[in-house]
């Protein structure tokens, strides 16, 4: 299966390596979708820079989606103000049934976006820089036997640190059951782009699952070292408490222990976190189908 590939990237990228990027295209579109819930405070920002650096001044990207996955804020109105295409998560529930959490919401971004090259950022992030878009997408462009690369970065112990789930939960269970992704320094960042012609033919759990679901699976079907990861810097993003990520990194761990074949002990019937006061939180373990199963895969 050989083993995920770290690829180097220049700190910055001057004007030549941006032109090179472009060059590389030659021909093909690039989506930059953000799945989104009550993002408003932090996707306008997000979307600008987007839409000034990587649409009109580069032409890199072809595509700005943003998901509003039922948002309470002004998050959908902020987005397309600031140049996004906004998607309700509602309208693809409408034709495809009601779904629940981030994998859903990217999921549907896949949906509705139409480039041989998808990018998804986290719309919380408040460090983001256009040159993360160049290098995650760039080496899929230049070296056609990669399927995905990850976002490696730092997230400064100053503004509460983070990869909890990741140390706590992702890493043991690599270690033990899929060593060849062990490499991975950030699996389960929000920051990754793939070729559509492999996303396409992948399932998506709906829920926190969603990162290493595609990972495990994509690593089966065309080998780890398909998956690169690609060194960002620094990432600020919203904190998350431990009693969130509880729930969280049970849903992590189950899909892994699924694609483990390890099963729960009581079979088929749902599955739940359970807290020490005695109640129990539902995991989302569903997913959504391969497009390609539902006859919407793009022609070949």
């Amino acid at each position: 299966m050989g083993h995920v590939r770290t690829i180097e990237v220049a700190d910055r990228l001057d004007a030549a390596a941006i032109e090179a990027i472009v060059a590389a295209k030659a021909g093909r579109t690039v989506s930059v979708c953000l799945p989104c819930r009550d993002e408003a405070a932090t996707v306008g920002p997000l979307v600008s820079v987007i839409r000034r650096e990587l649409i009109d001044a580069t032409g890199i990207v072809d595509e700005l989606i943003v998901i509003d996955d039922r948002s309470t804020d002004d998050t959908a109105r902020v987005a397309s103000h600031a140049g996004a295409r906004v998607v309700a998560i509602g309208d693809v529930h409408d034709a495809h049934g009601e779904g629940h959490g981030k994998g859903n919401a990217m999921w549907a971004t896949l949906l509705v976006s139409s480039g041989d090259f998808v990018v998804w950022c986290d719309g919380d992030v408040t460090s983001f820089e256009p040159d993360w878009v160049l290098k995650l997408v760039a080496p899929l462009l230049e070296d056609d036997s990669l399927a995905l690369i990850k976002a490696l970065y730092h997230r400064p112990t100053k503004y509460g640190g983070g990869g909890r789930t990741t140390e706590l939960v992702a890493r043991p269970l690599m270690s033990r059951y899929f060593p060849d992704l062990t490499g991975l320094a950030q699996p389960l960042s929000g920051e990754y782009a793939g070729r559509r012609s492999v996303l396409e033919q992948l399932r998506f759990m709906q829920g926190w699952g969603v990162e290493m679901g595609l990972l495990i699976d994509i690593a089966n079907a065309h080998g780890a070292d398909s998956i690169g990861q690609v060194d960002l810097g620094n990432r600020l993003h919203r904190h998350r408490s431990l009693q969130s990520l509880s729930v969280q990194a049970a849903e992590v761990m189950a899909t892994m222990l699924d694609r483990a074949g390890v099963p729960p002990v009581d079979g088929e019937a749902e599955q739940v976190l359970q807290r020490a006061d005695g109640s129990a939180v539902p995991l989302n373990l569903a997913s959504r189908p391969s497009l390609t199963s539902l006859g919407l895969g793009s022609p070949t």
